[in-house]
């Protein structure tokens, strides 16, 4: 009786991975490299500490992505009938929640210093903290963390979502103090747009994994999971674009648009924003169009690759935010 042939299992090719290394090393290095590179030939002028600020942040805005994004992505799995989540993903929460809390830290200590970074602790002055509306936001982030960590080791960790959401608002508010025109808006939009990133990001970090241990022995509910999560996504994505415009015009003129977008800082970095959001769309595209062809929920994981490259470029454009919160803002003209 002849033995039946096995197919080998099909290795990674060394283009995709050359390609995440790249991808990963372009979000770990726009920390370091980003402000420099930015501000090149504009004539704006760095402040202090701008690569340090910017890593603290992408620091911050990764661990909201993680620890939201398994809050969300488990709340879209209950909803799938036979969803074997007494076999989750292990939780990176905590992990995310302490990393949250050293970001948090580093950013307070900046604002206890008067927006420079401190070189020893006497230059902290952490009781005026509580009298600047930036300090009294620092440390609302910094309890929302640790709040969060409580709560991803306790038997809810579900429960973390309200102390993540004050720091979202937190960091809107930040981002748009009382002297700017029309900062309630503008705090508004900010407010949406790092909600839906995040839940993006972070939800699509988190329904891979379940995909990934779920082929073996549950891939219908895997497949289930990742239909579902796309078919959100659809709307984030949306959400996304129409508050980054409004934001952008807010920023910039429409008049002045073209030209800061090659001539600022904050127009350059904003404008590699959107290329990789571009990306990040087509890629989603691909992985949605996989999705609707498979014949089977076996078959439904041939959008695993394309949805992976996604979930890489948006922790590239992750980095590439923290960079816009500490470049100069740009001219209105």
């Amino acid at each position: 009786m002849p033995v039946a042939s096995r197919r080998a299992p099909r290795r990674p090719s060394t283009a995709r991975a050359v390609v995440v290394l790249v991808l990963v090393a372009v979000a770990a290095a726009v920390p370091l490299l980003g402000p420099s590179v930015a501000l090149d030939g504009t004539g704006e002028a760095e402040a202090p500490g701008t690569a340090g600020i910017t890593f603290l942040r992408t620091v911050m805005f990764a661990a909201l992505c993680v620890q939201l994004g398994e809050v969300y992505a488990t709340r879209l799995a209950r909803r799938v009938p036979g969803a074997p989540l007494d076999r989750a993903p292990r939780s990176w929460s905590t992990y995310a929640a302490v990393a949250g809390i050293v970001a948090a830290l580093g950013l307070a200590s900046v604002v206890a210093t008067g927006n420079l970074v401190p070189q020893r602790l006497s230059d902290m002055d952490i009781g005026g903290l509580y009298a600047s509306r930036d300090g009294r936001l620092a440390l609302l982030e910094v309890n929302a963390f640790i709040v969060a960590l409580l709560c991803a080791r306790s038997r809810r960790p579900s429960g973390a979502a309200l102390p993540l959401a004050a720091v979202i608002v937190a960091e809107a508010l930040r981002a748009h103090p009382p002297v700017e025109d029309t900062p309630l808006i503008g705090t508004g939009l900010t407010l949406v747009h790092l909600t839906c990133g995040v839940l993006w990001a972070g939800g699509l970090l988190q329904v891979l994994r379940m995909l990934r241990l779920w082929r073996t022995f549950a891939p219908e509910a895997g497949a289930a999971v990742l239909g579902l999560y796309a078919r959100v996504a659809a709307v984030l994505f949306a959400a996304i674009t129409v508050t980054g415009v409004c934001s952008t015009l807010r920023r910039m003129p429409p008049g002045t648009v073209l030209g800061q977008l090659t001539d600022t800082a904050y127009g350059r970095t904003l404008l590699a924003k959107v290329l990789l959001v571009v990306a990040v769309a087509v890629l989603a595209l691909l992985a949605r169009r996989r999705l609707r062809r498979a014949a089977d929920p076996v078959a439904a994981a041939a959008a695993y690759s394309p949805a992976r490259g996604e979930v890489i470029v948006l922790g590239a454009v992750v980095a590439v935010s923290a960079l816009l919160t500490a470049l100069p803002l740009p001219i209105r003209w």
